[in-house]
Parts: structure tokens; sequence; C-alpha cells
């Protein structure tokens, strides 16, 4: 996938990670479309950059997506990157918190059922490109779950899947190729409530790993810690799983 001259839409690039991917591909020369919910940091974020497009965007929002797809459609006709980057958080535990359903809600909507529908609406308009792609941001916790983010994994897993078949599907039919980057903790606003300050990766590596993922056209990113988790996956599941949730006597499966 080339790395220069593509017209890249991100949600949710204002901040975190979503801002390292605009930095990272406007630095190379494309023009990159940040989205985000605040005007006040979409517009600061976008004063740091040379080829950028700001536009405020609730993806869980169905109308705000028909018109950003449509707009989209009739001033950035050479769109043909997606970056699938704004996600949703919550920090709990199932067995105390009375909210756990609308919490969940929260998090399959974001992260995983309005991605669906913006890629699905978006792919006439990348069809038409000479080369394309869709990128999912997914999460370490998407193979192996972390107790303190027990459906916010769950979703993350359901990206992971869809992803795949994704890939499979737009692999068969069309010349768009479909990249998934699995991060571990990131050092991010996002991940702060859970030591990302302390114990995460650079948000800047992730973005940079994307960047080298389009260069080899490596369509599974596995970052970091990730790489480690998912190889002792692959051995030893309830060790990875001990791994995830450390300190915790677990119920062997």
């Amino acid at each position: 996938m080339k790395t220069t001259g593509n017209t890249i839409l991100i949600t949710g690039g204002s901040a975190g990670i979503g801002f390292e991917f605009a930095k990272a591909f406007d630095a190379k020369g494309n023009h990159v479309i940040i989205t985000g919910r605040n005007a006040e940091r979409l517009q600061k974020a976008a004063a740091q950059l040379t080829h950028v497009t700001p536009i405020v965007y609730d993806v869980v929002d169905k109308n705000a997506t028909d018109a950003l797809v449509a707009r989209l459609e009739a001033e950035f006709p050479s769109l043909n990157v997606v970056i699938n980057n704004a996600g949703k958080a919550s920090y709990y535990h199932l067995d105390g918190d009375d909210n756990v359903a609308e919490l969940a809600e929260e998090e399959i909507v974001t992260n995983y059922l309005a991605i669906i529908g913006l890629n699905q609406k978006l792919l006439p308009l990348l069809k038409k490109a000479d080369e394309a792609a869709i990128v999912t941001v997914s999460s370490i916790a998407a193979l192996v779950p972390n107790h303190f983010l027990p459906t916010y994994a769950a979703s993350k897993a359901a990206l992971h899947s869809y992803t795949q078949s994704l890939r499979i599907a737009l692999g068969k039919s069309t010349r768009i190729k479909v990249f998934e980057i699995l991060p571990p903790l990131v050092d991010t606003e996002f991940s702060a409530e859970i030591g990302g300050a302390a114990n995460g990766i650079p948000p800047k590596q992730v973005a940079d790993e994307l960047v080298q993922a389009f260069e080899t056209d490596t369509y599974e990113v596995l970052t970091g810690r990730t790489a480690d988790v998912f190889n002792l996956f692959l051995s030893n599941p309830a060790a990875a799983l001990q791994a995830m949730n450390p300190g915790l006597q677990l119920q062997s499966a």
C-alpha cells in the first residue's frame, strides 16, 4: 500500500493514537481528514498539521455519518484510506456495577457497530480508487481479555473477527486492502486511568508501525507486547489469561 499521495479519513484524529496517525501520514504528504467530537480540540490538532481538513463528527450518530459520507463524496472524491480509530472504553467490574449493560452498549456501538456502518457507506467511494485501504484499530484485549475492560475487550474481539471477514470479502472482489493494528496499553489520555502513563508504549510507536505495515502490506500488526501475548495464547491460553490479569486467582476453564 502506498504511503504518499493518499486522501485519508481518520476518526478520532484529534488526540492520542489518532493524532499520531494524522501526524505520521501528514508528514509523508498525504491529505488527512481528522474527525472528533470536540471542536476546540479538533482545531488545535489541525493547527499542528499541514495537509488537513478537520470535521466535527460523532461516530455513533447515524445522521452525522450520512452527512459525513455525503461531504466526503462531494469534496474528497479521491478518498482512498479510512482509519477507524475512534473508540470508547469503560473501566469497571462485572460483579459490582449497576450500569454494566448501558456501558457495554456504548462500547459495542462505538467500537464495533459504528465502524461497520461507516465502512459500508464508504465502500462505493473506496472502490473507485486505484489503491485503497481500510484500517481498524483493535487491541491486545481482542485476543485475551482483561477483567477491568470486560465489554471493551468483547467489542474489540468482535472488531477483530469482523476485520478478518472484511479482508476475505474485499480481497475476493476489490482492490481494497484491510489492515488491523492491535496495540497493547498505550500512553494516552484514553488509558491514563489504568496506568497508561507508567506502562504504556508511546502512541507514536503505534503510528510508525502502521506506516511500516502499509509499506510491507502487513495486514495484521501485533504492536509491542501484543505479539508476546498472542504467542503465549497459542501455546498456553491459561497462562496468557493470567498474564493479562496479573495477581488474580483465576478459575480454570
